[in-house]
């Protein structure tokens, strides 16, 4: 697939990750609709963008607004041939903490943005492309999810976001194997420890801790770099149904 002809959409693509991917779309040629919930900072990145780029605002855990905002970047982009779900929550808490049980609410809530709202994200999304002229290798369309190396490596206070992740794993082959009748590819990327705006909450010295915990290179990822693979996966048809770690080869502690 030719990255300067990608008509993409992408979630949580007002900052880290997705906002990564969507610049390096751009600067590819391409065209991309940022869907996220943080309006201001996705409207304003778009306008950065410049004409290539548009935002409309999703809240993926609601089905109907997820296929409404498919429908409007198909609209603006003048169709869609790659989805890269970026959107996502961590919310730590141990099953038992020493404020009590973890709240049902939290733990649903987690699995609801980061799993649930990926599936409804691909189902919409490849019920777009599966109607796309196919290039010369049969290929209609890329989907690329973001899991964790939680969902391998998962640590205490983690449940919630390990499951969450772990299901979006296990999600990637089944629907690679579904979607393969209309040449529409699956592929994950599992990130380690990633400079995003949720990392850069933390204070130094803790970066710098986890930071110094990957072997190589011993620093935190970038998000250009995690925006190099989504590109990469675009462009390569024999990269299909597979879960790829991004991580610098760390392997998380229990705690």
């Amino acid at each position: 697939m030719d990255i300067s002809r990608a008509l993409a959409f992408i979630t949580g693509g007002a900052s880290g990750l997705g906002l990564a991917t969507a610049e390096a779309i751009v600067a590819a040629g391409g065209r991309v609709v940022l869907a996220d919930v943080q309006d201001e900072a996705g409207a304003a990145a778009a306008a950065r963008l410049g004409a290539h780029a548009h935002y409309v605002h999703a809240d993926v855990t609601q089905e109907s607004e997820v296929d409404a905002a498919i429908a409007d970047a198909v609209h603006a982009l003048g169709g869609l041939n790659f989805v890269v779900n970026c959107a996502g929550v961590v919310a730590p808490g141990r099953a038992v903490g020493r404020d009590g049980a973890l709240p049902g609410a939290k733990f649903t809530r987690t699995i609801a943005i980061n799993l649930i709202g990926t599936f409804f994200v691909d189902k919409a999304a490849a019920t777009v492309m599966q109607h796309n002229a196919p290039n010369a290798d049969g290929e209609r369309g890329v989907i690329v999810q973001t899991a964790s190396v939680a969902a391998f490596d998962g640590q205490i206070g983690q449940p919630a976001y390990a499951a969450s992740k772990a299901g979006v794993v296990g999600m990637t082959l089944p629907l690679a194997r579904e979607f393969a009748r209309f040449g529409v590819r699956v592929v994950t990327i599992a990130p380690g420890l990633f400079e995003t705006p949720m990392m850069a909450s933390l204070p130094d010295e803790a970066q710098r801790s986890l930071a110094a915990s990957i072997p190589f290179p011993s620093r935190l990822g970038k998000p250009g770099e995690y925006a190099q693979l989504a590109l990469s996966i675009y462009a390569n048809p024999m990269l299909n149904g597979e879960t790829i770690r991004l991580d610098g080869a760390i392997r998380l502690e229990p705690k």
